[in-house]
């Protein structure tokens, strides 16, 4: 029963320090549940989430709400998301960028055709021994392509945009999924907090039957009951103990930050009108757009007449040999420049189909944007009822903490009268700390929800800033 006399020993200090926080403020029942749903743009600001323990559960704990920053403390404060990601992440993505920006560039100058330099030389002994040498240096350059050049630069630049948010996705999502890691890992540590009361609640729960048992009051089985009660939440703290290291290692996978004391961002709600605007996803759907318009354009100028532009520089040498080595008999030796344009359209008979299918492949991209708006409207609906019922939850703890909290106050009356025992006591202020915690809780579930947002959001406007 050494557990058990530790307990109690907590127990007495939580009645302490609810007695000290009640005569403090017994004028401050109730805290402010209203969330502001007015158009803000989305603010990440580093809050450190407190974690109540087993020592200080019946403090105030307050994540977000209160401790919001000015506007102006916030555009100081604030840091780019991408520190989450270690620094090996990173790497890999700028590679990626530098690899997009180098076959950009190759795809826009496509056009420009290279140098041809050819040498040859060979010897027969047909009739004489010859040999016949020759070299050139020649370019087939187009000059016109009705369009087509043009077009293909501006493929190009819009390959390059649609690649670039391709990659700006990847990585919003493992940001996403970083910062998602390291909000379970502080949901799991205040799990483990409020468990760890759960478990000092069915302690005493377990005293008190074994004392009427003692007493006759009880028969065996509601103190069996009380036993397994004990064995399920001390199982269930371990299952939470495995969970939180669970979780610190897949956030240590993405991160080189410390899980245990990095801080977590705020993201304030935002307006649908800024969510819809900077939505990587359209932009991606955009962009791919704008990339398969000039590709059907492309495919229709390929048919049309095109011009090159041929030039060269040659030289030619011919000798013939004696039987004896080292011997020329003649030769001759000649240097010469050509030079003209050439112009040439291809008849095809599969040219229509061609460009109808790239057409189509336009049209169709058109529509993706469309449903993609439609789905991001229905995610971002989705979110704002999330964030309502969480909110709920949220007026719902703090009601049962402020019942708590008053009945405790009786209790502790009552318990200096005589009426009420240290276990009523300590009942009481473990359930209050419970409902306290599950506030912190729920507030870090609407992060997660507006992190989903954030997830798609091209740029942060705290990002653009720096």
């Amino acid at each position: 029963m050494k557990d058990l006399s530790v307990l109690k020993k907590l127990s007495v200090a939580f009645s302490l320090l609810a007695t000290t926080l009640l005569v403090a403020e017994d004028a401050n029942l109730t805290q402010e549940q209203n969330l502001s749903t007015s158009n803000v743009n989305i603010v990440e600001v580093n809050q450190t989430a407190a974690l109540p323990s087993t020592q200080d559960v019946n403090s105030s704990v307050v994540l977000f709400d209160d401790q919001q920053m000015s506007a102006e403390e916030q555009k100081r404060s604030t840091t780019s998301l991408e520190a989450y990601l270690s620094e090996l992440k990173r790497k890999q993505f700028g590679y990626q960028y530098e690899k997009t920006d180098q076959e950009s560039s190759k795809l826009r100058d496509s056009w420009i055709r290279p140098i041809i330099i050819k040498y040859n030389i060979n010897r027969a002994d047909k009739f004489s021994d010859t040999e016949n040498q020759s070299a050139a240096i020649a370019i087939d350059q187009p000059i016109f392509q009705s369009g087509g050049i043009i077009y293909g630069v501006k493929f190009a630049n819009a390959s390059r945009k649609f690649a670039n948010y391709s990659i700006d996705q990847q990585k919003r999502i493992m940001i996403k999924q970083t910062i998602d890691l390291l909000m379970q890992v502080k949901q799991s540590d205040l799990t483990i907090a409020k468990q760890k009361l759960q478990i000092a609640n069915s302690t005493i729960n377990l005293e008190q039957k074994r004392e009427q048992y003692l007493n006759g009051q009880l028969d065996s089985g509601f103190l069996n009951n009380a036993i397994i009660e004990l064995n399920l939440v001390k199982q269930s703290l371990f299952d939470l103990e495995t969970r939180n290291a669970q979780l610190i290692s897949q956030f240590k996978k993405l991160s080189d930050l410390d899980p245990k004391t990095a801080k977590i961002p705020f993201l304030a709600i935002m307006d649908e009108k800024k969510f819809m605007e900077q939505n990587i996803d359209v932009k991606l759907a955009e962009s791919e757009s704008e990339k398969n318009r000039f590709n059907k354009n492309i495919t229709l100028v390929k048919y049309l007449p095109s011009v090159n532009l041929q030039a060269s520089y040659n030289w030619e040498k011919s000798s013939d040999f004696d039987l004896n080595p080292g011997v020329t008999l003649n030769g001759s030796e000649v240097d010469y420049y050509r030079y003209g344009i050439a112009a040439s359209m291809p008849l095809d008979i599969n040219s229509y189909n061609d460009f109808q299918a790239s057409k189509v492949e336009y049209l169709k991209s058109l529509v993706v944007i469309d449903d993609k708006k439609r789905e991001l409207k229905l995610l971002f609906d989705q979110v704002m009822d999330n964030l309502k019922n969480y909110n709920k939850k949220i007026a719902l703890a703090e009601e049962n903490r402020v019942l708590y909290e008053t009945l405790l106050k009786d209790t502790i009356d009552l318990f200096k009268a005589g009426y009420k025992t240290q276990y009523d006591v300590d009942i009481l202020s473990n359930s209050m700390g419970i409902e306290e915690i599950n506030k912190n809780i729920y507030e870090i579930d609407k992060q997660l929800e507006l992190l989903t947002l954030y997830e798609k959001m091209t740029k942060a406007p705290a990002e653009e800033n720096e």
